[in-house]
């Protein structure tokens, strides 16, 4: 079977412009919040605009940086927080969407200084052992250098005192991992009240991240 052929400007564009949608729709984002991208091509990153409510994000909002983060295209500017997505995109190579925001049950847990075990199989199968915690780092190449050694074992974390993110294959991959990990989180705070959620046995987590390794390579 050939490959998938890549998604083009056009359909990328759109991408980002119904999860952008999504994320406000659903509350994970307020006011400016949250930011995607999707990677063009070599040294080009399309991304959401800074200053911009998600709903409003409209294929024709996104605009272009290179591999610095410096504007290249497009009318508008690109969010403070690109450098994340920049350092999530020079450790996997493999990655070519990222989706970050303020989901609520996530957000909670980051805020609390917590991360989030993956105590359902599915979870373990599509993000690993756990959701990390990346410490809490101010704004800017500080926050990069918190972050960077987090990207190449994992496909989602919890910004301490932030949000979360997730990156993927493409913009939906990407989207979908953010959605599993604000359903974890819901769960992990609803079964507080009733002793806290319980921990897969070892063998079968050695299982699961096996069958892991075999869909996704890691």
């Amino acid at each position: 079977m050939s490959p998938p052929r890549p998604r083009t400007e056009h359909a990328l564009r759109r991408d980002l412009s119904v999860v952008s949608r999504l994320l406000w729709e659903r509350g994970w984002v307020a006011n400016h919040d949250g930011n995607a991208s999707a990677r063009l091509g070599p040294g080009r990153i399309l991304v959401t605009p800074t200053s911009t409510s998600k709903r409003l994000c409209e294929p024709s909002s996104m605009c272009v940086v290179d591999e610095k983060g410096r504007h290249r295209s497009g009318a508008t500017r690109p969010p403070t927080e690109v450098g994340l997505h920049l350092c999530v995109y020079a450790e996997r190579t493999d990655v070519e969407a990222v989706v970050h925001a303020h989901p609520p049950h996530a957000t909670a847990l980051a805020v609390s200084g917590r991360a989030l075990p993956c105590f359902l199989p599915e979870a373990v199968v599509s993000l690993g052992a756990q959701v990390p915690l990346v410490p809490l780092a101010s704004p800017g190449e500080e926050a990069e250098r918190a972050l960077r050694p987090f990207v190449a074992a994992h496909d989602a974390v919890l910004l301490e005192g932030h949000g979360a993110m997730a990156w993927g294959t493409d913009v939906e991959q990407a989207y979908l991992r953010l959605e599993l990990v604000e359903h974890l989180a819901r769960i992990a705070l609803l079964a507080t009240a009733a002793g806290g959620p319980r921990s897969l046995p070892g063998p079968l987590v050695d299982s699961l991240l096996a069958r892991r390794r075999q869909i996704f390579g890691r």
